[in-house]
This record gives structure tokens, sequence and C-alpha cells, in this order.
């Protein structure tokens, strides 16, 4: 081939080589981000409401019991059965308690009867100051022994102390009874005990409220506090509680306090002491208070004038901002920080040597721990 033509063909391939190479997008830098640890603070809006499981109580609840021995006559009432004040519920055989009350009847009459004879022998000096006394003395003890043979025959009809529901029964008619032998459980059930357990963080942070308020009484400290009962099957439903009261002794087992609600009976479906609740406790105005945040040393770092900061997260843009804050105390790798945090924000834990501001970073992938082998050291 001539030489002109292999220079032709050579510059050809060359510019060939030159626009293929223009058309093409050459590959785009990847983003360089820089993997951290977040860590969030408490105390936002999603710490605000918390849940609890709660149970249900009745308000008002006895456990009724005849206050004499006997055998029942009667149980007047079925379980389950709505029954008023002063309503009779059950009957103990009065057979033996009204031949009691007759021969105490007996004896009184004999000792009035006497002591009013009495009476006129001592005015005219007929029987000796000691004789009288006698009398008297008798006729006090009969007429007490009448009127404790009254009251147990009426002890023998139990009633209603209250308008309610029976709850159980424990005895069939024609039962031997003991006195104060339980033998009917009534509840009143217009309104609803709901009762949780409650943590110590939780009662501390209602205390120093009381505590910061003068105006303030410490039987009202709960009161600070919204809560909503929720029941299974009507989870659309919030019912909302009144606070009624709250123990000032933890369980020795769970280290929590009872609170206690209360809450109207709705009437459109049934709720009985026994069953369960889902307890919404809104302790907002509680965390406003609140100013002082626990977050981990090491998201506390020292800026160009040594003063402490923080890195807060944009979650949407994944970058990082310094915040300026004020710290406490330490305790067991975290500190508090007094002023500079709300609550909520996302704070880099681990990493936060390394950052700038608006920097881009990433969260850090959790990976599993390696299990130790046999030959490890330990």
């Amino acid at each position: 081939m001539p030489l002109f033509t292999v220079k032709i063909v050579g510059a050809c391939l060359v510019l060939i080589g030159i626009v293929a190479c223009g058309g093409a997008e050459m590959p785009a830098d990847p983003v360089i981000t820089r993997p951290v640890k977040t860590f969030t603070v408490e105390g936002g809006s999603a710490d605000a409401v918390r849940t609890f499981p709660g149970r249900v109580d009745a308000t008002q609840r006895a456990d009724l019991a005849f206050r004499v021995p006997g055998q029942v006559q009667e149980i007047l009432v079925r379980e389950g059965d709505l029954v008023e004040q002063g309503q009779v519920l059950a009957r103990l055989d009065p057979t033996d308690y009204e031949l009691v009350l007759e021969d105490r009847q007996a004896t009184y009459d004999n000792a009035r009867s006497n002591f009013e004879r009495g009476q006129g022998l001592i005015t005219d000096g007929n029987i000796s100051r000691m004789d009288y006394d006698r009398m008297e003395a008798n006729f006090r003890t009969a007429s007490a022994a009448l009127s404790k043979a009254r009251k147990d025959l009426e002890y023998t009809v139990l009633v209603s102390p209250f308008r309610g529901r029976i709850a159980q029964r424990r005895v069939e008619n024609f039962e031997e009874v003991l006195a104060k032998q339980t033998i009917i459980w009534l509840q009143n059930i217009d309104q609803l005990d709901v009762i949780i357990d409650v943590p110590e963080s939780i009662v501390r942070m209602a205390r120093r409220s009381v505590m910061d308020d003068e105006s303030v009484a410490a039987d009202d400290e709960v009161n600070d506090v919204s809560a909503f009962a929720r029941f299974e099957g009507r989870t659309e439903e919030l019912f909302f509680l009144t606070p009624k009261e709250i123990a000032t002794k933890a369980d020795a087992q769970t280290q929590t306090f009872r609170a206690t609600f209360t809450m109207e009976a709705p009437t459109d479906f049934t709720v009985l002491p026994g069953m369960t609740a889902t307890v919404l406790l809104d302790l907002s105005t509680l965390l406003e208070g609140e100013q002082a945040k626990w977050v981990p040393v090491r998201a506390v770092q020292a800026d160009s004038g040594l003063e402490p900061r923080v890195w807060v997260l944009d979650s949407e843009t994944m970058t990082v901002s310094g915040v300026p804050v004020s710290i406490g105390r330490m305790s067991r790798g975290m500190i508090q920080v007094t002023d500079g945090l709300k609550g909520g924000e996302e704070i880099i834990a681990v990493g936060a040597p390394y950052l700038a501001e608006g920097m881009r970073v990433s969260r850090m992938k959790l990976t599993e721990q390696a299990v130790p082998r046999d030959s490890d050291p330990i």
C-alpha cells in the first residue's frame, strides 16, 4: 500500500476515535459520605406520648358478708344483677336468733320490773343501797343484751350498701356460713378505675414540676398529665381519664408506682373490672419543664473556640450542622446538656470528631458481632 494511502487511513482512524470519545458521557465521581452513628435526644414530641398496659377495676366495690354465723335461707340475686341501695340480697335462717331475742326480752322485762320496784323501796329505806345498785346493774345488762339480740336478728338480712352490680357470689342456699365470710362481691361500674404502673422517671418529673410551682398542691401533681384509654376492638376511640391518685411507695418487685385514673363507663359496649386497656399519657407539660437532656459523651465536641457543641443531622439532606450547647455533669458514658437542645433531635454519637459544617454523612450499618472461637484468648 502506498505511503500516502496509509497516512490517510491513519488520520481517519484518529478522527473516528476523537468523535467516538467526544460523544460518550464520562462517569460521575461517587459522592463521598462519612458513616456515622446517631442518637435521638429524648424529650421530643415522640417522647411526649407514652403508652402503658392498664387494668380495669371498679371505682367502688365491697366484699359483703353476714356479721353473724348461720344457715343461708335464700339468695335473692344472681351474678350480673343490678341492685339498688338498700335492696335485700340474702337472708339467714333467723329461728335461733328469734329465740335468743325472746329470751333476752324476758330477762329484760324481769330486770326492769325489779329495778322500778327498787326505786320505790330505796326511797322508803326498805332495801339497802347495795341491793338497789345490783338491781340497776342487772337492768342495764339486760338492756344491752336485748339490744344485741335485736341487732343479731337484723344482721341475718344482707342488704346492698350502694347501687351496683353483683360481680360474684360464693354460696348457695342452705349452706352454713361463718361470720364475716364473704358471700357476695358487689361493684359499682357506673365509673371505672384504670390502673397502670408508672416508672420512677415519670414520677420524678411530676414531683419536680410540683416543687417548682409552689402554688400547686402535691396531691394535684398528676393533674398535669393528660391520659386516655383505648380498648381492644375499639382502637379508633379514645376515652378521657381523670387522674385519681398515685402511690408514693414503689412496688418491691417492679420498682414502679401505681397510678389510678377514673372514667365513665361506656354505654355502647361493655367494659368490666378485670379487663385490660391501653393507657396513653401525654407528658408534654412535664417535658416542657425538663430542660436537661442526656446524650453520649462522645457526641459533644469542642469547636474552634473550645466551646462545646453537637452535630445535628438533617435527615432530608443527610448533612450535619453544629449546635452550641451548655453541658452539666457526666454519668456512665452520658453527659447532661442543660441548654441548646429541645428534644427529638438526631445527633451524631460516633464519628463526631471528623465532621465539618455541611458535610454529608450516612448512617453506619449495624453489623453482627462475631462469635468468639474457643481458641481465642479470653
